[in-house]
């Protein structure tokens, strides 16, 4: 299951963007919603020992999820995430890797229409872990940003890319508008340079880099801080509020607001 190796790729990718963190620079905030570095890898952790969990145990997966939307319930998201997972910091960081390298050595080898439960509907392991490398990917978007460095983007963004498309519908659904006939054409140009294709040719289409369409798809840029070319109504709407994950409605970072720190 070629997904099960991109994510190991992606989290390695952010594991390097780690060195040197050291100390109280576990705490520095973040543009994101002011998480800091600690808080983006006990997300991730938690949420792949979840992904993971669902595999090996379905009855210890649910119990663990209500006990976390019971947390959720009394103290919010980010308290009762750094409640269950404790460790902070380089420890953090080293738990964290052990596990994603050892989801992506056994993942590798399921068949990737096998089902498991989620906190939404089932779905296939190759969602799951698709969903996962779209979680590193867009929350390692902060670390890259807050740190300074800029990202060496590979092919394997064409997953996310093909989860915005996927989500097309549901961005419309969630924010409680009718979903057009159709989807807007788009033509990527993926790191590699190779075009990628979807949908058919109409009045509405969306043009440039398949990396900027991830971003949009994902939150992690405002699509007016990218060189996006959408021709036509629905593509303009799409991209202003597009949305590849799942939960409630959110609303894009402002223009200006997520950015590479220099």
């Amino acid at each position: 299951m070629e997904q099960a190796t991109d994510f190991l790729a992606e989290s390695e990718a952010l594991n390097a963007a780690f060195e040197g963190v050291s100390g109280n620079q576990w705490d520095t905030e973040t543009q994101f919603k002011g998480w800091t570095l600690n808080d983006v890898l006990v997300h991730l952790h938690f949420w792949n020992q979840m992904a993971d969990l669902s595999l090996m145990d379905e009855g210890a997966f649910q119990a663990r999820l209500a006990e976390t939307f019971a947390g959720i319930g009394k103290v919010g998201f980010r308290a009762t995430e750094n409640s269950m997972i404790t460790l902070r910091g380089e420890e953090l960081r080293a738990a964290w890797q052990e596990l994603y390298r050892d989801i992506g050595a056994r993942w590798v080898d399921l068949d990737p229409k096998q089902r498991v439960k989620w906190a939404g509907p089932d779905m296939s392991v190759r969602s799951s872990i698709t969903a996962r490398q779209m979680e590193t990917w867009a929350h390692g978007q902060e670390v890259f940003d807050i740190l300074g460095l800029k990202r060496q983007e590979q092919d394997r963004v064409k997953n996310i890319v093909v989860l915005g498309v996927n989500t097309f519908g549901w961005a419309y659904k969630v924010n409680g508008r009718d979903v057009p006939a159709a989807m807007p054409r788009l033509e990527l140009t993926a790191p590699s340079g190779a075009i990628w294709e979807f949908g058919e040719p109409g009045d509405n289409k969306i043009s440039g880099s398949a990396v900027e369409f991830a971003q949009v798809s994902a939150q992690t840029r405002n699509v007016a801080d990218t060189d996006l070319v959408a021709e036509g109504p629905i593509a303009r709407e799409w991209l202003s509020i597009a949305q590849c994950f799942a939960g409630g409605p959110e609303q894009p970072p402002g223009k200006g607001l997520r950015h590479r720190v220099s």
